[in-house]
């Protein structure tokens, strides 16, 4: 057991507990990341639209070139998975992880979300290729005048399909053999922007090229692709402050204050988790506010309540 409680456990170990870290080491707090080893950042063949990198940069280099910037400043980064967090009478909080008991004053929640995948063969393979893609945000520009199955339904599909508008007219929307769930309003609204839908299973794909050459419905109809966006929606990893009674939002995120405090004072939270645009730069730039608002709080600093 600790002989004095950390000034910051990190749990989580993408752009935005990386950042965290980065600022708590400079801040020179008595910290330490744990990282459960599954940041939707390393699963990024290579962005495009993260500022500095003009040509681009792969996730995994990206996470290990924090990892050694917060490394270079003396932070404690290890490989582990907290099970559980509870907060004592006196405020701190206790977490678990395997057989190690943790005592901390704060806690920074960066455990992100998972992406709901669809069922296709080898789609952690076809993410690495860039085959399969979740977020148009970040890469859309690449695939313009592209063709492009979205893989969705409803109006969340809907409007991501029309959202692709943005770089490309050739747009189909695939249910996977699910319900469209559109409205006769929503329907007409596809056609007038010319997005075809199709609710089919799909049975088989062929990739040759890297490119996806064909997709075969059940019925045997072909359909050809240069990529697939998968818009199935996300779950938060959001148990452990759900755990503490945390305020999280309807999609289970927690729920913040412009500090990245959550309802749980003590406890904060930042990137894909916290209610907010899914972007690295978001996420990074919610760990700075974060990192600061703990070295304020511990240092004794007020930090504004909200109104």
């Amino acid at each position: 057991m600790q002989d004095e409680p950390l000034d910051c456990l990190i749990i989580g170990g993408g752009p935005a507990g990386l950042t965290a870290a980065i600022y708590l080491a400079r801040f020179r707090r008595r910290f330490e990341l744990l990282d459960g080893g599954a940041s939707r950042a390393a699963c990024i063949p290579r962005s495009h639209n993260h500022a500095g990198f003009p040509d681009g940069i792969r996730g995994p280099e990206l996470l290990e070139r924090m990892a050694a910037q917060a490394r270079r400043y003396g932070a404690r980064i290890g490989r582990g998975t907290v099970a559980s967090l509870s907060r004592g009478p006196d405020g701190g909080f206790t977490a678990m992880a395997g057989d190690r008991r943790i005592e901390a004053r704060t806690i920074l929640l960066a455990t992100g979300v998972i992406d709901r995948e669809p069922e296709l063969p080898d789609v952690p393979d076809a993410v690495r290729r860039g085959l399969v893609r979740y977020c148009p945000i970040c890469d859309g520009y690449e695939i313009t005048g592209q063709k492009i199955g979205v893989l969705g339904r409803g109006s969340g599909g809907l409007q991501e399909a029309i959202f692709m508008k943005t770089y490309t007219d050739d747009i189909t929307l695939l249910s996977l053999g699910q319900p469209m769930k559109l409205s006769e309003q929503e329907r007409e609204q596809a056609r007038d922007a010319r997005i075809a839908l199709v609710e089919e299973p799909i049975g088989s794909i062929l990739v040759e090229n890297g490119r996806i050459r064909s997709l075969t419905l059940r019925s045997g109809a072909c359909h050809s692709f240069d990529a697939l966006y998968s818009c199935l929606g996300m779950e938060a990893r959001s148990g452990l402050a759900a755990g503490l009674g945390t305020r999280l939002d309807a999609s289970g995120c927690v729920v913040t204050d412009r500090h990245q405090r959550s309802s749980t004072p003590g406890l904060l939270a930042a990137g894909d988790i916290a209610q907010s645009l899914d972007q690295i730069s978001v996420a990074m730039g919610q760990a700075a506010i974060a990192a600061t608002t703990i070295h304020n709080m511990l240092r004794g600093h007020p930090v504004p309540e909200e109104n």
